[in-house]
């Protein structure tokens, strides 16, 4: 027999119950659908927590206080290792530009009779082309006013609206608002923020009363020469702190790369987990397409026995059950992954991140669904091929 004449057959076989036929697929379509969704999910999360990450920039380089760890969130908040003297040790390295200082604490920040609470960052005057600050309105605070510590605050987008309301930003600047009590004026507006920066001495002297720092940022000239600078900073602050073992540092020093590459790791390893548990569904798929197989050539025993009687071959018969069970995978693969790039695309537009389907993982989609249609499709193919064509006539 001809392919053409066994693909006729098989198709006609699956068209004779088309509610058996969309049933038995159900199982592919959903395992399929699963994966494809939680692999889009998972690459466009990843892609949203790198592009945060990345607009620090690339040339930022953040010292942490405490020992260096694994995995994020490595240094300890609560370590105070870091002072100015460190900030003065490195700041004349070749490859450094600009250094700030930086102090943060929550506090609770009021204007007009409503409260908030918000992370207020107390930074010298770098700070705004280190961290490459979007302003809305108004501006940042100078060298001067930080020597003379001001009461100037830059205050983020969300801060304004939650004390001045929405609206308020074409208007805030010049306006009062008091930091755990204390009086200071809006200079300016950052967008995307739910923040409020201090010039440091301020929020050193009169906010916070430490002399410690909680981070010192850094920002290089030349990204191509990040791990000889990295590795000039680490040499200078074990020089400044008396420290000979490596082992023993107090300080982590990190660029966004380090963070971007933990971030990539522990989001890809997630998304292959539960990957792995969504294919769970595509074996119960094929055990699903197995049974109704051997249902299948149960019920097409006469046939199968009339096929052979007109000269069909075993293998005719293997290929012709093989085909059935490979058009129910391949469709019902074709429409899980339809379905869940749908479903991709409206989960990813109401989490605001990237919608990414990889290639990659259309084809590996496709494989699965073939493999699975062979795998549990050749057990009924191979039982439907080796039935005896005089038994298979005489069966009721």
């Amino acid at each position: 027999m001809e392919i053409q004449e066994l693909i006729q057959l098989s198709l006609g076989a699956l068209k004779r119950n088309i509610a058996r036929t969309l049933l038995t697929m159900l199982g592919i379509i959903i395992g399929i659908a699963s994966v494809i969704t939680i692999m889009s999910l998972g690459e466009g999360s990843t892609q949203s927590i790198v592009n945060n990450i990345s607009s620090f920039g690339a040339n930022v380089l953040t010292v942490s206080p405490g020992k260096s760890q694994r995995g994020p969130g490595g240094a300890s908040s609560t370590v105070t290792t870091l002072s100015s003297d460190d900030v003065d040790a490195i700041k004349d390295i070749s490859n450094i530009s600009m250094v700030s200082k930086i102090v943060n604490k929550n506090k609770t920040i009021t204007a007009n009779s409503e409260t908030t609470t918000a992370q207020v960052t107390g930074a010298d005057a770098s700070y705004e082309i280190i961290q490459a600050l979007d302003f809305l309105s108004g501006g940042f605070f100078t060298e001067s006013d930080v020597l003379s510590a001001s009461k100037d605050a830059i205050i983020g987008d969300e801060v304004v609206e939650e004390l001045f309301g929405e609206g308020a930003i074409d208007f805030v600047i010049g306006e009062i608002i008091r930091i755990d009590g204390r009086v200071f004026q809006v200079i300016g507006v950052i967008q995307d923020s739910g923040s409020v920066i201090v010039p440091i001495t301020t929020a050193q002297t009169t906010l916070f009363g430490q002399t410690h720092l909680d981070s010192i940022i850094v920002y290089i000239d030349d990204t191509d020469l990040v791990d000889v600078t990295t590795a000039e900073v680490e040499a200078i602050l074990m020089d400044t702190h008396n420290i000979d073992d490596p082992e023993m540092i107090d300080f982590n020093v990190r660029g966004s790369q380090t963070f971007i590459d933990t971030i990539s790791t522990v989001t890809g390893t997630l998304t292959a987990l539960l990957s792995g548990i969504a294919a769970i569904s595509l074996v119960v798929g094929g055990i699903g397409i197995m049974n109704i197989m051997l249902v299948t050539v149960t019920e097409r025993t006469k046939e199968i026995g009339l096929l052979k009687a007109i000269g069909a071959k075993d293998e005719n018969i293997l290929t012709q059950f093989l085909i059935e069970a490979l058009v129910l995978t391949v469709v019902g693969g074709t429409i899980g992954i339809i379905l869940g790039a749908g479903v991709a695309f409206i989960a990813a537009k109401v989490m605001q991140i990237p919608f990414i389907i990889k290639s990659s993982s259309i084809l590996l989609s496709f494989g699965v669904s073939a493999g699975v249609g062979i795998i549990f499709g050749y057990y009924p193919a191979q039982k439907a091929a080796k039935l005896n064509p005089i038994d298979a006539l005489r069966y009721e």
